[in-house]
C-alpha cells in the first residue's frame, strides 16, 4: 500500500494525521500489509511521519522517489541525482524573485532566500544561485512566492526545463524537481518488482500532479477528494476529502 502524505494521510490545514487515519494505517499494518510513504517531502520532513505512524518496517518513498529511506533504521537506502545548474539558471529566467532550495540529505537544504519555517524541514543554508547550481541534487524546490499555481502553470506550459522531471502543486506555486524519469509511480513499480508484488496487488492513495503515475501503474487506486479533476480522472475511486479523514473511510472498507 503506497500513501501520499500532505493532503492524503496529513491535513495541511493542522499539519496532523488525524486519529482516524492513524488507526485505519495501523489496521493495514496488523491485517500484514506493507505501508509503503510516497511523498515529495525530503528525507528529514519524512521522519517526523514514520515516526507519527510508528512505521518500523519497510521502505519510504522520499522526494518523488529519488530518495529511498529505510523506515526501520531511517537510513538512506538509495539516492538518484542530477545536475540542477541549467535548470536554476531557467527557473530564474521564467519565474522573477524565485526562491530556491536544494535538498542536501539529512542537512537540510541550499537556499538563496529563506523560506517560511513551515515550508522546509531541517536547517536553510543561505547561497547564491551559482553555488545552489554547483552540486547534484535528488531535489529542488521552486516557490514562487506571492503568485499562484495558475500562474506559474500558465508560464510553464510554453516553457522547458533541462534535464528533469518536474511537478507542480496544485495549492500554492510549488514547483518539485528531482532528475529525469523519476517519479513516485516509477519507484513503486521497481520496489514491488524487488518484493515480488505484482501491480495487481498495490493499493494507491493520493491527491497531487506528482501522484499520476502512481495512481495509474497500482492496482487499485484512490484520489482524495479535495483533488483536481484531472487527478481524480486516473484514479479508480474518489474518496472524501483529507480534512472528513477520507483515507480512513477507504481504507476501513478492506481493513476492519
Amino acid at each position: 500500500m503506497a500513501l501520499d502524505v500532505d493532503g492524503t494521510l496529513l491535513d495541511p490545514a493542522t499539519h496532523r494525521i488525524s486519529p482516524a487515519v492513524r488507526e485505519a494505517v495501523h489496521r493495514v499494518l496488523a491485517a500484514g500489509s506493507q505501508v509503503v510513504i510516497a511523498t515529495g517531502r525530503s528525507q528529514l520532513a519524512t521522519l517526523p511521519i514514520l515516526q507519527e505512524l510508528d512505521l518500523t518496517s519497510g521502505v519510504s518513498l522520499c522526494s518523488n522517489g529519488a530518495v529511498v529511506l529505510d523506515a526501520a533504521t531511517r537510513e538512506v537506502l538509495s539516492t538518484e541525482t542530477f545536475d540542477p545548474g541549467p535548470a536554476v539558471a531557467k527557473l530564474q529566467e521564467l519565474f522573477p524573485g524565485v526562491l530556491l532550495a536544494a535538498e542536501e540529505l539529512g542537512a537540510g537544504h541550499l537556499v538563496t532566500g529563506r523560506f517560511d519555517d513551515h515550508l522546509l524541514v531541517g536547517p536553510q543554508h543561505p547561497v547564491s544561485p551559482h553555488e545552489l547550481g554547483e552540486r547534484r541534487v535528488p531535489r529542488l524546490i521552486a516557490h514562487w512566492k506571492g503568485h499562484t499555481p495558475a500562474e506559474m502553470a500558465d508560464v510553464l506550459a510554453t516553457a522547458q526545463l533541462p534535464a528533469c522531471t518536474w511537478t507542480l502543486d496544485h495549492t500554492e506555486a510549488w514547483l518539485t524537481l528531482v532528475p529525469t524519469g523519476v517519479s513516485k509511480g516509477v519507484a513503486l513499480e521497481k520496489l514491488a518488482a524487488e518484493m515480488g508484488i505484482t501491480r495487481e496487488d498495490v493499493l494507491a492513495a493520493g491527491d497531487g500532479s506528482n501522484d499520476v503515475q502512481m495512481l495509474r501503474w497500482a492496482g487499485h487506486s484512490v484520489a482524495m477528494g479535495q483533488a483536481p479533476h484531472d487527478i481524480r480522472a486516473v484514479a479508480d475511486e474518489t474518496t472524501a476529502s483529507v480534512d472528513q479523514d477520507g483515507l480512513a473511510l477507504a481504507l476501513n472498507r478492506w481493513f476492519r
